[in-house]
């Protein structure tokens, strides 16, 4: 049985929870530098006074336990997760106000990241800018309301535990839906180690000895190579380090952990969910990439997808045959359905394994496992080659405060980080990427790195170009720069960051912050 250890950050987090806002107000740019918005402070409040709401609540209780979880044809692990895996999925009508209260059965501290969400900073989750963690045996509410439309998921913002299970959908529905459908499918998406080759933490404390202190070749990370059913090469038995996993999707090097087993709503290929419809129907599936380090690309047999959404926000719709979602990324597409029984296939990419659902609408006997698919290799589009839908981009404005943000780093000495700079919360040299209110903001992100990224921006969505899709997590490839503008309309402290669980931890992590 895997033991769960509190680490490093986890005492840093239980320390720091008291003084949190405070010490990165203090120490953000010097003895010079301006004060920083106080995320529960006056701005804040005003900024959710201005989203209305309809004053209905919605109460919801979420218990982080440590938990035996069935994967499914005999496959058990002991992880944490929020009851289910996924967790039930919350759901809110736009306006509603949330009040989610977190439990913590857990032995380390914890909390609730409400990924996607433009909402209030100080229930943002993200011990210790935010909040304090919340503390083995505590609780702590969220409130805040749901003003936009759209699908999001929430996980904690703790170390990497990310990568166990505990993440689950947030839907927030449009009372004013425009899209017409019969039903409805959550696809969650997930790479999977805990209890099974070991534990996050362990992973990642292999991770940061970088490729020459564990022993590998720094060279081989690089190379191609035919992987496994387990997800790819390993460097050695009992490694985590994932070897040769490349794709010319993601621009090369597609991962770095070796995670045995790749889940489609919590269940291993060989024995997978299985959704049940009828010929004609017409579904709207909701996907989240809830994973550590794998992109999925995702194709059902026999059927073409109409994307209609991604971040919650609606595009030009676009036929596709498969779709490629990063870890944090959400897509929403619609698919008539066809008579029989087809593979709903989460290709890990780069990695020579997959997920897998069934879709079963009539006879017809079930794919294996090892089945791909011919969709998968056909028509598909990048986030950069969506257009916002009408309404749904930023008005045509000339940025007044542009932030060039590296992507820096590698394997070799894992040493993640934002123009060369590890982020660590305990670090009094931090420095935040400084806005003011109302302004319209300019990130470039620059990827320096042999490495795909990712990169995610709390608490406000980002147009990509003039006419890009309104986006809050976005890919990054190797060698290629992404501009995003955003509106400063939300003041707090708020994290920007890779969506690798280990590349974040790591240091590839950033505070932009509102000044006071």
């Amino acid at each position: 049985m895997p033991e769960y250890t509190v680490n490093r950050r986890s005492l840093l987090l239980a320390g720091l929870g008291a003084a949190g806002a405070g010490l990165l107000a203090a120490c953000s740019d010097g003895p010079a530098a301006p004060p920083l918005a106080d995320p529960s402070g006056s701005a804040v409040a005003r900024a959710e006074a201005a989203r209305g709401g309809t004053g209905r609540e919605r109460p919801v209780t979420v218990t982080a336990t440590a938990d035996t979880v069935d994967l499914g044809g005999g496959t058990t692990a002991r992880s944490w997760t929020f009851g289910a895996l996924p967790g039930t999925p919350v759901r809110t009508t736009a306006g509603d106000t949330l009040v989610a209260t977190l439990n913590n059965h857990l032995p380390d501290p914890t909390s609730l990241h409400w990924h996607g969400l433009a909402l209030r900073n100080d229930m943002d989750g993200v011990p210790p800018v935010t909040m304090r963690p919340v503390a083995p045996g505590g609780s702590s509410t969220y409130r805040f309301v749901t003003d936009r439309p759209g699908t999001y998921w929430f996980h904690p913002h703790v170390g990497v535990q990310l990568d166990r299970g505990l993440y689950a959908p947030l839907i927030v529905e449009d009372p004013d839906e425009p899209l017409g459908y019969d039903e409805e499918w959550v696809v969650v998406l997930d790479d999977w180690l805990d209890g099974v080759t070991g534990t996050p933490d362990q992973a990642f404390a292999e991770l940061r000895k970088g490729m020459g202190g564990g022993g590998h070749d720094i060279g081989s990370h690089s190379m191609s190579g035919s992987g496994s059913s387990g997800g790819g090469s390993g460097g050695g038995a009992g490694s985590f380090m994932l070897m040769g996993a490349t794709s010319a999707l993601l621009g090369g090097d597609a991962g770095d952990v070796r995670h045995p087993h790749h889940l489609v709503n919590g269940r291993i290929a060989a024995d997978p969910e299985v959704y049940r419809s009828a010929p004609g129907r017409r579904v709207r599936l909701r996907i989240v990439n809830a994973g550590a380090d794998t992109a999925y690309r995702l194709a059902l047999g026999g059927h073409r997808l109409t994307v209609t959404h991604t971040d919650g926000y609606p595009v030009r719709h676009e036929e596709v045959d498969a779709l490629l979602v990063g870890m944090g990324e959400r897509y929403d597409v619609l698919v008539t359905l066809q008579d029989g029984v087809f593979p709903l296939t989460a290709l890990a990419e780069g990695k020579d394994a997959a997920g897998q659902a069934l879709v079963r609408t009539g006879a017809g006997e079930a794919p294996a496992a090892a089945f791909r698919p011919a969709e998968l290799n056909g028509r598909i589009l990048a986030a950069t080659d969506l257009r916002a839908a009408e309404g749904a981009g930023l008005p045509r404005r000339a940025p007044e405060r542009t932030h060039r943000i590296e992507l820096t780093g590698g394997m070799a000495e894992y040493d993640w980080a934002l123009n060369g700079r590890p982020f660590d919360m305990a670090d009094p040299a931090a420095r935040p990427f400084l806005v003011g209110s109302g302004e319209r903001v300019r990130l470039e992100f620059v990827n320096r790195t042999d490495m795909w990224h990712p990169m995610h921006l709390h608490g406000h969505t980002f147009q990509l170009g003039d006419d890009g899709p309104r986006k809050d997590t976005v890919i990054v490839l190797p060698g290629r720069t992404v501009v995003c503008d955003f509106e400063a309309d939300n003041p707090g402290q708020w994290m920007t960051h890779c969506h690798n669980a280990y590349h974040g931890e790591a240091g590839m992590m950033g505070l932009l912050a509102y000044r006071a």
